[in-house]
């Protein structure tokens, strides 16, 4: 688990959109468009953090497939038919493609946890915003690996250090309503674990960990807005420089209380 640099809080943190970037499909530069995109924001800084929507990287990397081309399965017709909403079974095939194990099921809901270990719904799968009708987005094969691309490669285009953490909108077992996660990062301490640390009365931390990566996609996601068409925000003014993985974000199964 990453260790903290004890530093000052941010003074004077900003989060901004990057607006223009186009329609993305298999095989485009999302480098590129982000910096081009920046311009009007004076460009890319050193210790930025570039967050970027999992769709965006999806559709890059050709993660994106036609209802037309899935079979449901049995298992699926099964699904997308008891409850009382109905679903395509060929979505709900796309799901269980996507899962390596079926955590819960409430017709036609599926909660998954999916071969990267996350457990949410429908195991990623996702119909809106794809591009076209009759469409599903899926997460990247890796996500981090992702991140560590386009970090290399926002290097090789602007001479800058910058971070950059791949979102999704995840559910909470505590919590009503979603919010966006780091499902992938690079160039950033993803956790700050605060454990052996006193706080201002003295007191001995022992279980403080801040899940610093998803508060930074939180902060993304209020400015690019859900249905903006803006896929990419920049957070600027944290030193949260490091080398870390969104895996480490993962709940091990041993301690997982709702599994």
């Amino acid at each position: 688990m990453s260790r903290p640099v004890r530093t000052a809080p941010a003074d004077d943190l900003r989060a901004f959109a990057l607006r223009g970037i186009p329609e993305l499909r298999t095989g485009d530069d999302l480098a590129a468009a982000i910096v081009a995109a920046a311009v009007e924001r004076g460009g890319l800084e050193d210790g930025d953090v570039v967050v970027v929507a999992q769709k965006a990287v999806s559709k890059v990397e050709g993660r994106v497939v036609a209802l037309a081309d899935i079979e449901a399965s049995p298992r699926a017709v099964e699904i997308a038919t008891a409850g009382e909403q109905q679903e395509d079974p060929r979505r709900v095939q796309a799901i269980l493609d996507e899962t390596a194990e079926v955590v819960r099921v409430r017709p036609p809901l599926v909660i998954s946890e999916t071969h990267h270990g996350f457990v949410c719904a429908s195991a990623g799968v996702d119909a809106s915003n794809t591009g076209g009708q009759e469409r599903l987005v899926l997460l990247p094969v890796d996500p981090d690996a992702s991140a560590r691309g386009l970090r290399d490669r926002l290097l090789a285009l602007t001479g800058r250090t910058v971070g950059v953490i791949v979102t999704d909108s995840f559910g909470r077992a505590w919590r009503t309503g979603t919010t966006d996660i780091a499902i992938g990062c690079a160039g950033i301490r993803p956790l700050l674990d605060w454990h052996g640390h006193t706080d201002s009365d003295g007191y001995v931390l022992h279980a403080t960990t801040i899940a610093i990566a998803d508060e930074i996609a939180g902060a993304a996601e209020l400015v690019r807005g859900k249905l903006d068409a803006a896929p990419v925000a920049v957070v600027r003014g944290l030193a949260v420089a490091g080398e870390g993985s969104a895996q480490e974000l993962v709940m091990p199964k041993e301690r997982d209380l709702f599994r």
